[in-house]
């Protein structure tokens, strides 16, 4: 998979959980892939302060962006 391909793999993976986010006044952006394995990206709004947003990581957009990129290691919050 091309760069350009795992992008928008991983944007399509963004749009899937983003209502998710919204409804709880949240919001995330992509920031970077490095290596074509690892992706960061910038929790915003309401998840920025919210208890559980380490869980809604692993939980909701880790595994949800691996559903879409499969070769995808990592996904780190960048602040």
């Amino acid at each position: 998979m091309t760069t350009e391909e795992l992008t928008i793999e991983v944007q399509k993976a963004l749009e899937e959980i983003r209502p998710f986010l919204v409804s709880d006044g949240g919001d995330i952006t992509l920031i970077s892939i490095e290596d074509g394995k690892h992706v960061k990206v910038r929790l915003e709004g309401a998840c920025t302060s919210c208890s559980v947003n380490q869980m809604t990581l692993r939980a909701g957009v880790e595994t949800t962006i691996k559903k879409f990129a499969p070769q995808i290691e990592t996904v780190v919050n960048i602040l």
